[in-house]
């Protein structure tokens, strides 16, 4: 599958839903913390979606790979950081958050990491490195398979054709 906009990754998505529940965390009645770990664990969440955008919208391969590394690198920052926070006692009535929190950074890690391994031997360069006749036979071929995924949803669920497509 091919995506056009970095917000239809599935690993973005899961990416700002982290940055989305450590910002819940930190503004929570109750959450009291130095300033300084607050603002790390704030811009370590924020950086891994924002990596996964910077890299998706670079234009090449070697770019992209080098800021997937990036936003893994920030996950492991805010795991390591909600790591610290469950030792402390000021934290003790938020272990449930931050276990929680814990999971969909270590989710984050490993579509990062899956991601970066199908990248690392592909012989595609990047978009970048397309010239005009090949951008448009890309083009032609995404729109010719959005065709048929819209053509397909529009046959009843148990058409054979319709198995066949999702199997």
């Amino acid at each position: 599958m091919t995506y056009q906009r970095f917000e239809d990754l599935p690993v973005w998505q899961k990416a700002i839903e982290l940055a989305e529940q450590v910002y819940d965390l930190t503004e929570s009645d109750g959450f009291k913390c130095s300033y300084s770990l607050r603002d790390q664990i704030e811009r370590a969440a924020i950086s891994v979606s924002n990596n996964i955008a910077e890299g998706f919208e670079r234009g090449t391969t070697n770019e992209l790979l080098a800021f997937l590394y990036v936003a893994r690198g920030s996950a492991g920052e805010v795991r390591s950081m909600l790591c610290f926070m469950e030792r402390r006692k000021a934290f003790q009535n938020f272990r449930s958050q931050i276990s929680n929190l814990k999971s969909t950074a270590e989710a984050c890690s490993r579509q990062l990491r899956g991601w970066a391994a199908s990248l690392q031997d592909s012989e595609i360069k990047g978009v970048r490195h397309l010239n005009r006749a090949a951008l448009k036979a890309k083009e032609q071929k995404e729109k010719a398979a959005a065709l048929q995924k819209r053509l397909l949803a529009m046959l009843p669920a148990d058409h054979p054709l319709r198995k066949n497509a999702s199997e």
